[in-house]
């Protein structure tokens, strides 16, 4: 049976136009990355479309050359051509994206595994099932903090310009009439004043540490703290814990079912995690692991491990079913992760917007109370 090559491409889905996968809300679903890399979401629709194009019958020189024509950006299309280039060069797909060097080790074992095994299909779709849940899990906590950190943001340029603006218009009219202002008054124009003079240097010196963090960021005495600070916060550490849990799960259960021996796949996974004290821990278990020890008493060491993950990864080491246990472990953390984002959410929303509501009222109060006064004086 022939395929009509152009029909295919007619057919496949472009990154731009994908719905399907990214949702119809097209500013939460936006994915927001500063490397210069593959995002998360190309990946997903070359795996995807990759796995349905070689499904289809269609050989894999022609399926990347339609895959290319599917990217409007030139630097995509060119590094789509080179990587079709090495393939009919002889090299394989996995070396070919290995040269490329945008493409994570995770990628380059799990299709040479798939090249050599003739499961190169099997493993596009573990790939796209993947970067699939890695887009979701990072939707999720996306959504979650969206709307609070917008609020938050509102609730500081409020302040700032009734302390900034409104607060002096009425600490003229006060001096005109003179007297004794209420202590509360007096401490809200000082506030004032204060903002007044050193506002725009705090302003400027808030963007100089954000400079400052983004060029250090991936050192590690900056990615520790960061942790560690994001771990300590009420709520938010838990759910962000849980979401990189999940990630380790997932990325753990692919690479097991691949057939990826352990050390190479918590080697594959400390990688892919992209979290410090996931990390840190990951070095320490396999040198655990390399010495004999069971991955399970090897996790127990670290606190970022809960007792039923250790616990279920203890029976899963017993019958010689790891990829099982990591994917029920994978979706049980998703759906807390899912859980407890709304939750966050629902107690942020009103929180915030009473804590807005209390400062604008304490300010008005403050500045109608000498007022208020003055009338009951006369």
């Amino acid at each position: 049976m022939s395929i009509d090559l152009k029909k295919a491409n007619n057919n496949i889905i472009h990154p731009a136009n994908n719905k399907n996968l990214t949702g119809n809300n097209s500013f939460l679903n936006k994915e927001i990355t500063f490397k210069t890399g593959f995002s998360d979401k190309k990946k997903l629709h070359i795996y995807a479309e990759l796995s349905m194009l070689l499904s289809s019958g269609i050989d894999i020189k022609s399926a990347l050359e339609i895959l290319s024509d599917s990217f409007k950006s030139k630097k995509d299309k060119q590094l789509l051509n080179t990587i079709t280039g090495n393939v009919v060069a002889g090299k394989t797909v996995s070396d070919a994206l290995k040269e490329a060097g945008k493409f994570s080790d995770y990628e380059f074992y799990s299709i040479k595994i798939g090249e050599e095994s003739g499961n190169l299909v099997a493993v596009l779709n573990d790939l796209t099932a993947y970067y699939k849940t890695r887009i979701e899990q990072k939707r999720k906590l996306i959504n979650a903090f969206s709307y609070p950190f917008i609020v938050l943001i509102t609730a500081v340029v409020t302040v700032t310009f009734m302390l900034r603006f409104i607060v002096p218009m009425f600490e003229d009219v006060f001096k005109r009439f003179g007297g004794e202002l209420p202590p509360l008054t007096a401490m809200i124009i000082s506030i004032s004043e204060t903002v007044g003079k050193y506002g725009y240097w705090v302003f400027i010196f808030g963007i100089f540490l954000t400079i400052i963090f983004y060029i250090y960021r991936k050192r590690e005495i900056m990615r520790k703290n960061t942790s560690k600070i994001i771990l300590s916060l009420p709520l938010i550490g838990n759910l962000v814990k849980m979401a990189y849990l999940a990630r380790f799960c997932n990325a753990m259960a692919l690479l097991i079912e691949a057939k990826n021996p352990l050390l190479q796949a918590l080697e594959l996974a400390k990688k892919m995690s992209n979290f410090y004290p996931l990390e840190k821990a990951i070095d320490k278990i396999e040198e655990n692991v390399l010495h004999g020890m069971n991955l399970h008493k090897s996790m127990q060491q670290f606190s970022l491990f809960d007792s039923k993950m250790i616990s279920l990864i203890k029976v899963g080491e017993e019958v010689n079913k790891l990829d099982v246990i990591f994917k029920q472990l994978n979706k049980q953390y998703s759906e807390e992760v899912e859980h407890k984002s709304q939750l966050l959410g629902t107690i942020l929303e009103p929180v915030l917007i009473i804590f807005i509501g209390l400062f604008v009222a304490i300010i008005l109060i403050a500045m109608y109370l000498p007022l208020f006064q003055l009338s009951s004086g006369i």
